[in-house]
């Protein structure tokens, strides 16, 4: 498929560099599966997804997962943790977590979905929905908050939910809020708080706690650090000073590989500065580039360069890889039951 041909730079460093650092068997603990359609907003057209996963990737099937997977990591086994993309307000949730669990169905039974979830849902819906479609786990978004920049974590995962997470032993796959992440006061607060009050349920911190650099992680590890019921994914973070402050801080043991699919496969890199970061692209600079390649490679190709560097100080070992790409993951959605209809 065009969207995500391969080039002779992507063969590069592909056989270069991480064609023997990834495993032959690889858990993938964050990957969206959905539909364009469920984006109920009438003006999407020209809205921030269209020219990205609306243009490249609008109907994402367990096949086309598939497809991505073959294709930029060949010869590998996947099995994935799967979930909506949560599409900012009006999303059709229902739409979204029957389709994702339809599609998570056709993983030979090794693979798992959560639910897209909102603040407005009480606790009887949220338990029914994850039992009708054995759904071991929910995704919150931090834009279904008033306040989605500035929220507390329980302003976008109410309580209420936490607790049906707590009662059934499911997952949280949390995308934090707040500027400075998981540096806030506030979501330390939080996560220490939320997950000593409710040690069944089981918190994945995504994008390294939303710490795309190392300052963020850096500020909260220590206190982080041995929470029993708390892992992280390393979704496109493109920082290996972020990756070797994750490893370190919180414990290799604590850390999971995910792709972010369907964004892996663009083509860019997200970029730090300061204490920003976002999401550089072939069409969104006008940077001279004759001197060298210009080129870019997949996201994800650019997340794993970092994940392989960012461990030069721990020295991952052949069983670090085998746990950091899959034996955590398995064994973490291994612990949770799935939901039965009552």
């Amino acid at each position: 498929m065009s969207e995500y041909e391969i080039n002779s730079l992507d063969t590069r460093i592909w056989q270069e560099e991480l064609d023997d650092f990834v495993p032959q068997k690889v858990f993938d603990a964050h990957v969206h599966i959905y539909r364009w359609a469920f984006d109920l907003d009438p003006s999407k057209a020209t809205g921030p997804f269209a020219n990205g996963i609306g243009a490249m990737f609008p109907e994402v099937t367990w096949e086309i997962a598939d497809e991505v997977d073959a294709a930029l990591m060949p010869d590998r086994e996947i099995e994935r943790l799967s979930f909506p993309f949560p599409f900012p307000n009006p999303c059709d949730f229902d739409g979204s977590n029957s389709y994702v669990a339809q599609e998570t169905s056709k993983g030979a039974g090794k693979s798992r979905s959560l639910m897209l979830v909102n603040p407005g849902m009480n606790a009887a819906q949220v338990e029914a929905a994850a039992r009708r479609h054995g759904h071991i786990g929910f995704k919150p978004y931090r834009w279904y908050a008033d306040d989605p920049v500035d929220g507390r974590l329980t302003d976008f995962m109410p309580e209420h939910q936490i607790a049906v997470a707590d009662k059934l032993g499911l997952a949280i796959m949390m995308h934090l809020s707040k500027r400075d992440a998981i540096a806030d006061p506030a979501n330390v607060e939080d996560m220490l708080r939320l997950s000593d009050k409710y040690p069944n349920a089981k918190w994945i911190l995504a994008h390294c706690a939303r710490s795309y650099s190392a300052w963020a992680i850096e500020a909260s590890a220590a206190k982080l650090r041995g929470l029993p019921n708390v892992w992280y994914d390393t979704s496109t973070v493109c920082d290996s000073d972020a990756l070797d402050a994750l490893y370190t801080g919180v414990g290799v043991d604590r850390v999971m590989y995910g792709s972010d699919d369907m964004i892996g496969p663009m083509r860019g890199k997200y970029i730090t500065f300061g204490r920003a970061w976002t999401a550089l692209s072939p069409t969104n600079h006008s940077m001279s580039l004759a001197h060298c390649d210009p080129r870019m490679t997949f996201i994800r190709y650019e997340q794993l360069r970092a994940m392989k560097r960012g461990g030069r100080q721990i020295g991952l070992t052949a069983a670090h890889r085998q746990a950091l790409f899959y034996d955590t993951a398995r064994a973490l959605v291994d612990s949770i039951p799935v939901p039965l209809p009552q």
